[in-house]
Parts: structure tokens; sequence; C-alpha cells
């Protein structure tokens, strides 16, 4: 667990922008555990080579990953190979459920079948996270989240993902863009190194960036084209490609909407099109080629069958998000945040946020059980503090300690408290003088207590259920029986791709959250 660095008004930046930006990037959660024994919020190693689309965030290569220049496509099987065990550990291991399992497998063989190269061989994988995300490895190696499967609403829905993904593979759209970036960077030094004059440098950087960026938007332009012809030679729906893009966005607005961001707002040096442009290319294709957008009653309701008990949300090994209150069986602790924040459980920290833009982040680290909390509190981990603020505290029997830091421009509240061999953190930040901090850690911390024995037996992982509409029932009625999630009218409508006010047909299936 990296230590908070002295650079505070940083950290509290980071912690709005980042946990606006993963809402408004449909991100449900980022998931790891905090280890029993060591107390520790596992940091997962980010340094996977992440090189397909995700339908949800853009291609990216993480820091650190190894560098494609100079490698044939050829060699992209190799590369696959070695980042595959890193991909698998960074979102949480493999899901396993054997019907999914079968239904993808049968849905990829039809999609390989009708490539441009169906000797290609692909290995698909169910990543355990929550995160709405699908991506490629050089080689074949294709990725999907139980978070994806869970917004999708039938097999055309996922097959759309996974020929957008094929298609990057088999355009080789990993080593065009690495290429291109190499050239970018080379134009940026020759760029940078010639011209003196400081805005026109920047001028020219920012005109290469913005290239760079629409050769990539380009690329998944392509591969929804090229995505949505191999559905039409598959015989499945083209215009399921469509109608995920719809869900995803209408999820997006949804997990924006409890921090008040703009989850349209645009932005040109994305690397992928704004959805509204790339819902209206894929419709444009499907109806190029003629093909009604019928109903596919029978497919739809395969897929739910499959998708029938899969996990949703928190991993159980990970601890559960339960609207403002985080829980952890396995270290036997809990904690709820004050009204009006939402809480996040990402791949280092357990993040929230609330409307009046105060971050919060929680997190795990062991110090000497020797040393007491006061005087950790002081140890100099924190830039800015007020050593005068430092107060020990004992919360429900726990051992704990409050303080107040500043620095550049941001308050800071920060509380620790010790847990058997653990120590737990809580960060509140805020750039406005009027935010009261102070009473929303006291809160928490007020409310960080242990879980007992029969409250840790009953906490069960939340998992997808699919019901048979009966005759009265309504979206108000079948959202009600949605059980550990928020706003699960909302929910409802977003899971099922139903549009308010629409009316719920008796015999049809649809899907709820239940634990």
């Amino acid at each position: 667990m990296p230590i908070l660095t002295s650079q505070l008004f940083q950290i509290g930046a980071a912690f709005r922008n980042r946990f606006r930006r993963r809402a408004a990037l449909v991100s449900t959660a980022g998931f790891a555990g905090l280890r029993t024994g060591k107390g520790l919020r596992r940091v997962r190693p980010l340094v996977v080579l992440i090189l397909g689309f995700p339908l949800v965030s853009a291609c990216v290569s993480f820091p650190g990953a190894p560098s494609l220049s100079g490698l044939a496509p050829g060699a992209g099987s190799s590369i696959g190979q070695r980042e595959h065990p890193r991909v698998v550990t960074a979102y949480g291991g493999r899901y396993r459920d054997k019907d999914v399992e079968a239904l993808l497998d049968n849905v990829t063989e039809r999609l390989v079948a009708v490539s441009s190269n169906p000797r290609q061989n692909y290995r698909l994988t169910i990543l355990n996270s929550p995160v709405v995300n699908a991506f490629a490895l050089p080689g074949g190696y294709l990725y999907v989240t139980r978070g994806l499967l869970a917004l999708a609403n039938d097999t055309s829905e996922v097959a759309a993902v996974l020929s957008h993904e094929m298609a990057h593979v088999t355009e080789n759209h990993a080593f065009q863009r690495q290429q291109r970036a190499q050239e970018a960077k080379l134009t940026n030094k020759v760029m940078t190194d010639a011209i003196t004059d400081e805005m026109e440098a920047q001028i020219a950087l920012s005109s290469s960036q913005i290239s760079l960026a629409s050769f990539s938007r380009g690329q998944e332009l392509a591969a929804d084209r090229i995505g949505v012809e191999m559905m039409v030679r598959a015989d499945l729906d083209p215009y399921a490609a469509a109608r995920f893009l719809t869900s995803m966005g209408r999820f997006g607005r949804f997990r924006a909407e409890s921090l008040s961001t703009n989850a349209n707002s645009p932005n040109f040096l994305a690397s992928h099109p704004a959805t509204p442009a790339r819902i209206s290319q894929v419709v444009q294709t499907a109806r190029s080629f003629n093909v009604s957008n019928s109903e596919r009653t029978a497919e739809r309701a395969r897929y739910l069958a499959a998708i029938d008990g899969l996990t949703f949300g928190d991993d159980p090994s990970e601890g559960y998000v339960r609207g403002r209150s985080y829980l952890h069986p396995k270290l036997g602790f809990a904690f709820e945040l004050p009204s009006g924040y939402t809480l996040e459980n990402s791949s280092d920290a357990v993040l929230a946020a609330d409307k009046n833009g105060t971050a919060m982040r929680f997190d795990g680290i062991q110090i000497p059980a020797q040393l007491s909390l006061v005087d950790y509190m002081g140890s100099g981990w924190i830039g800015g503090l007020d050593p005068a603020s430092i107060q020990a505290r004992s919360i429900n029997g726990l051992e704990a300690a409050t303080a107040n830091a500043r620095a550049k421009g941001w308050r800071f509240r920060i509380v620790v408290v010790r847990l058997k061999d653990a120590t737990y953190r809580f960060l509140f930040a805020n750039a406005d003088e009027t935010t009261d901090l102070e009473t929303d850690a006291d809160q928490t911390l007020a409310n960080f207590r242990r879980l007992g024995r029969s409250e840790k037996a009953r906490l069960k992982p939340l998992s997808v259920k699919i019901m048979q509409v009966r005759r009265g029932d309504t979206v108000a009625s079948m959202a009600a029986r949605m059980q550990g999630v928020d706003r699960r009218h909302k929910l409802f409508l977003v899971l099922n791709g139903i549009q308010e006010g629409a009316d719920l047909r008796p015999g049809s299936l649809v899907k709820i959250v239940v634990d």
C-alpha cells in the first residue's frame, strides 16, 4: 500500500477527479481485497498491456507495459501469453460459470467462422470484475467482465462486443497504434527541441496529440463497422451493437448522476468517439444490409437463463458496498458514511464523494503495535499537518486518532483507527472553506465497528435473478424487489434496456438484483 505523499492537495484533487471520471466511464467498481492477516488493501499490478478496445474506457497501455516497437504483428501471441496472467490478476481472477462459458464459446465460434481470418485462434476469459469492460490482447486473447455480462440483455449484444474486439485483432490495430504513437513521440521531441516559443510549442504538441487521438477513433469506428458486418454473416442481430452502446451510455449517466457530473461532456482527445457517434454508425451499417430489426425472444431467453445467478457488484472476498456502508466480513469491520456520499471500491482503496465536492479515501496499512496512533499521525506521512489538531480517540472500544491538515488550498480531515493487527485510514478532502469535514469524518468514525458473527454470516454477494413478468407487474413493483442497491427504479430500467414510462409485457423476462 503506497503511503500518502506530502502533496495532499494533489491527492484531494485526484480523489474527486478520479471518482468522477470513473463514474463517467461506466466503471461500476475496480475491486481489490484487504488481505486477511496483513490488513492491507491489495494493489493489483497494473503493468498490464491492454491493447484492445474497452467498450467503456479508452484503449490504453498501462505504464510499465512492454513496448511493441519493432515487433511484427505475428509476434502478438507471445505478448498475449505473457501478459494474460497479469490481466487476470488485475481484474480479480477468472469468473467461472459453465452455462455462461458454454454460451460465449458458441458465439465466439460463430464469429470466428465468418471473420476475415478464420484460422485465428481465440481464448476468451470472463474476468471476475463488476467493471463494465471488454478488451483484447495480441494473439487472440479476449476478455469480458461479469459486469458487462450483467448489463447485456441477449447473446447478440455480447456478440457485438466480441466481434468488435476480434476486429481489433484481425486488423492489427494495436500494432498500428503503437507505431503511430512512436512516430508522435519522435515528432514531439523534434518540435520541443526546435521550437523556442513555449506557446507555439504547446500548440504544436496539442496538434500532434489530437492527430493520434483521431487515428485511434478511426480504429474504433472501423472495428464497429467490421463487427456489425460479422454479426450479419453469423446470423446475429446487427442492431444489438446499438442497443448495447445505448445501455452503456445510460449506465454511465446513472453512475454519474450521484456525483453531479456530466457523463456526456465532450472530450475530443478521448481515444474513442462519443457514444452517439458510434450508435449512429452501427445503425447505419446494420441498415445497409437490409436486415430487419426483429424481435429475438428465444435468443434473449437463452441468454438470460445462462446469466441467472451471475454475481453482481462486489466479489465476496473483497468486502461489500451496500449503499453508504462498506462491510468486510473477512476482516470483521464495517462503517457507514453520512447521507449524500456515494461509495466505490477501487483497485487500491475504497473511494467516496458527495455532491458538495468532498472526497474520501479509505485504506489499510500495517504499523508496529507499539506505535500509538497519535505518534503515527505525527510521524511525517502527512504534509501540511496541524500538530495541535492531533487528538486521541476511542470509538466503540477501538483506538483511534484524528487530525487536520492544509496544503495548497485544500483542507483535510484525517482519521486512523486500529482493529486487531491492522490500522485503517480515512482521508476527507475539500477545497471549500465552508464544508464541514470534521462532522462528516467524525460521524464516519463513530460508525466504524466490529462485525458480529451473525452479521458476517448474513452477508451474501448480490446476484442477478431472472424473473418472468406476470399480469399486473409494473416497473415500480419489479424494481421494488431489488435488494442491496441504490436507486432501484433507475437501475432496473438500465439493466433491462427499458425506457422510462414503458410498460412491462406479461410473460417477458427481466433482470433484478437480489442478495
